[in-house]
């Protein structure tokens, strides 16, 4: 059996997308996905539970005008 070698020139681009504009654009996906990811935390009440602050407990008291006498006919 025969042994055959191949051999292929494959040219590498330098360019790798590290400048300056491709790490901005990762900064700014970054800050939106922790942004979402805090919003969702605060919004479902799980921040809350996280910080140990009790939730805040208001009294309200809701009345109804009383019903007007019936006229006399």
């Amino acid at each position: 059996m025969e042994k055959f070698v191949v051999e292929k020139e494959v040219l590498v681009d330098d360019r790798r997308g590290d400048g300056t504009g491709s790490n901005a654009v990762w900064a700014i996906a970054m800050v939106i996905i922790v942004a979402i990811i805090v919003g969702a935390l605060y919004y479902s009440g799980a921040l809350r539970r996280l910080t140990n602050q009790a939730p805040t407990k208001v009294n309200v008291e809701v009345s109804a005008p009383a019903a007007p006498a019936p006229a006399n006919r």
